[in-house]
């Protein structure tokens, strides 16, 4: 086996990509590197499904509880210490397993992907964030228009950012385009897939199990102060909901409600990008027979 190889498997949110990747680890000797940018955060368990100590099954995770909810946490930051991990995997001559729906931050540590340091015009930042949503899109269609194409409208973070980097001197379709991202290492992308009622009925059923746990409570003790409503933590899925509970304006049922609906567009969101983004071989999420044999193939080749 040529351990330079590296197994990443993607899909989207709730799809059993953490119980396939344990699977994986226990039947190829491999150790799991977590590419999912919430579960870095400690103390947050319950809203990112993040892996238990029972479930891990002995199986060494990476980049779990990595950083205080309190403490930003962004894609470079992983692109490093990912590699580092790789490395320490390696080193030991296991399989590096990536496992984690978020796509970008998996492109960034598996593809020669470059972030140029820069200084933050502050007195532009504070004017973007001055602005409405529809304002930003219409400042950006002016600056980047083909940046939209990538970014959700409202996705006003998202939007913001493309600003900040059109407004440094190249705009973000211009710098992707300058880097021709290849992959630097043997990589086997792993993409699940599943028939989206069936899929949707997964997600749903997930959230109730999260609210079962004690979601409303581990919010509750982390993000209560409205100062903590700004942190990056705060803004996933599962959490960010939970604002206008707190506001009074809205009922947990209703929290739960929007929890699943944004969990569902979310994972359209995903199948969409990686089936865009990276060459990805898919397979039905029940037929882990043939992800077994696929996978002992492209180990042994």
């Amino acid at each position: 086996m040529d351990r330079k190889k590296i197994l990443a498997i993607v899909g989207p949110t709730g799809i059993g990509k953490t119980s396939l990747s344990i699977r994986l680890a226990k039947l190829f000797d491999g150790e799991i590197i977590s590419c999912d940018s919430m579960q870095v955060y400690k103390q947050m368990n319950i809203g990112t499904a993040k892996v238990t100590e029972r479930e891990k099954e002995g199986i060494p995770h990476y980049l779990l509880d990595e950083q205080e909810y309190d403490e930003p946490y962004n894609v470079m930051i992983f692109q490093t210490k990912c590699r580092d991990a790789i490395q320490t995997i390696q080193n030991k001559n296991k399989l590096p397993i990536l496992c984690g729906g978020t796509g970008l931050y998996l492109k960034a540590a598996l593809y020669d992907y470059e972030f140029e340091e820069e200084q933050e015009d502050t007195e532009y930042t504070a004017y973007l964030h001055s602005l409405s949503n529809e304002q930003l899109v219409e400042l950006l269609k002016q600056k980047d228009e083909k940046a939209l194409e990538k970014i959700h409208p409202n996705n006003r973070k998202r939007v913001i950012r493309a600003l900040q980097i059109a407004h440094s001197g190249k705009n973000k379709t211009q710098r992707e385009e300058e880097q021709c991202h290849e992959p630097l290492y043997d990589i086997f992308f792993l993409g699940l897939d599943i028939d989206r009622d069936i899929l949707h009925e997964r997600i749903n059923k997930r959230v109730d199990l999260m609210f079962k746990e004690g979601l409303v409570k581990e919010v509750e003790e982390l993000f209560s102060d409205p100062q903590t409503w700004g942190y990056t933590s705060f803004q996933g899925i599962g959490y960010k909901e939970f604002k206008e509970y707190f506001e009074h304006t809205r009922t947990l049922e209703e929290v739960k409600d929007k929890i699943k609906v944004h969990s569902r567009q979310y994972a359209k969101r995903q199948y969409t990008w990686f089936k865009n983004q990276m060459k990805v071989h898919w397979f039905d999420r029940e037929d882990e027979g043939q992800i077994v044999k696929s996978v002992k193939e492209w180990l042994y080749e």
